[in-house]
């Protein structure tokens, strides 16, 4: 005798589409967490990559006001040397 399947009952069906929707559910939120993990790096990246220009900024000013300062003291020896003595 072949063995006939049994029919599945509504209640079945339904227990299959939710088993089926649960795993869509699962992928989504796996796919959602990877996302959420890739924007967390680039943010990391990003925010050391706007303190190292910070650090690169507040170097290079330093840098202009030595310079405007020692521009200045030489334009001041400049005045000195070409100024007549009285």
């Amino acid at each position: 005798m072949p063995w006939k399947p049994a029919v599945p009952s509504q209640l079945q069906r339904e227990n299959d589409a939710l088993k089926t929707t649960i795993v869509c559910l699962r992928r989504e939120l796996e796919n959602k967490r990877g996302y959420a993990g890739r924007l967390e790096y680039l943010l990391h990246q990003r925010t050391e990559t706007i303190d190292q220009l910070h650090g690169t900024i507040n170097r290079l000013r330093e840098q202009n006001r030595r310079l405007d300062a020692e521009a200045d003291r030489s334009a001041e020896m400049v005045q000195l040397r070409l100024a007549p003595v009285p």
